[in-house]
């Protein structure tokens, strides 16, 4: 039932947003955590209910950058996406060298902003070097509204990611599937469904402003359960959405 529950959802987000197209061939940026292992399997399940329900094809590939890190065992994964007959491939990278080289502070901290930047431009590369089409990202109705909380408060700007962007300075399609699930509904599944993950290394994994947001929210939902599904329900409710604008003639609007 629980996976059952993601593809749906997936599904709703792939009609919502026009994001698999008919031959795409998509990689999904694997960093080997519960959210990009349950995308990676979720949607070699979703193309084959896709092929038997109205007759699109794509393809499905896992793509983990190895950021260096270091301390990561990817056995359990590369034994997993074998037994579901799913393409995986490693790529090489310096990002973590490039990172301690422009620490985000005089404690050494890396950057987390950069970092985000160095693997987008690195698996845009890597895209485009293996002939995919569009690269998928794991971010989930949680990271969404995370993320609007984070603009709010640290940008002043009423902003989160979008489902489907298209990058031009490097023509890569990025795709979000899993924005209609929740973190609670892909922790059920990973338990479930026994899918293996790979503990994160990086040094200040946990200790961001986006963890301080996620807390913040998680009170927030102590107190308003409701609350969570409303947030989601806002990202997409423009018809009810009404901001500021300077110098409208207010007495003719």
């Amino acid at each position: 039932m629980a996976m059952r529950h993601i593809i749906s959802a997936i599904h709703k987000a792939d009609l919502d947003y026009l994001l698999i197209e008919d031959g795409d061939r998509i990689c999904i940026g694997l960093s080997g955590g519960k959210d990009s292992m349950l995308l990676l399997y979720a949607l070699r399940l979703y193309k084959d209910m896709i092929a038997r329900y109205d007759g699109r094809h794509f393809d499905v590939c896992g793509l983990h950058l190895d950021i260096g890190f270091g301390n990561m065992d990817f056995r359990d994964v590369d034994a997993f996406a074998k037994e579901k007959d799913i393409e995986l491939i490693h790529v090489p990278t310096d990002i973590y060298e490039i990172l301690k080289l422009h620490p985000q502070d005089e404690n050494g901290r890396i950057s987390c902003s950069l970092c985000s930047r160095l693997k987008k431009g690195a698996l845009a590369r890597a895209a485009h070097k293996y002939g995919f089409t569009k690269v998928a990202y794991a971010h989930h109705a949680d990271d969404a509204i995370e993320t609007l909380f984070m603009n709010m408060i640290y940008g002043g700007r009423i902003n989160t990611f979008d489902p489907a962007m298209h990058l031009t300075h490097n023509n890569t399609d990025f795709i979000r599937p899993l924005i209609y699930v929740f973190e609670k509904d892909i922790e059920n599944v990973i338990r479930l469904e026994h899918i293996p993950v790979v503990a994160s290394t990086c040094p200040v994994d946990g200790n961001t402003s986006r963890q301080s947001i996620k807390e913040y929210l998680e009170n927030t939902y102590r107190q308003f359960p409701e609350a969570r599904h409303n947030f989601l329900v806002s990202l997409c409710n423009t018809e009810r959405t009404k901001l500021w604008v300077k110098g409208r003639d207010w007495k003719n609007v």
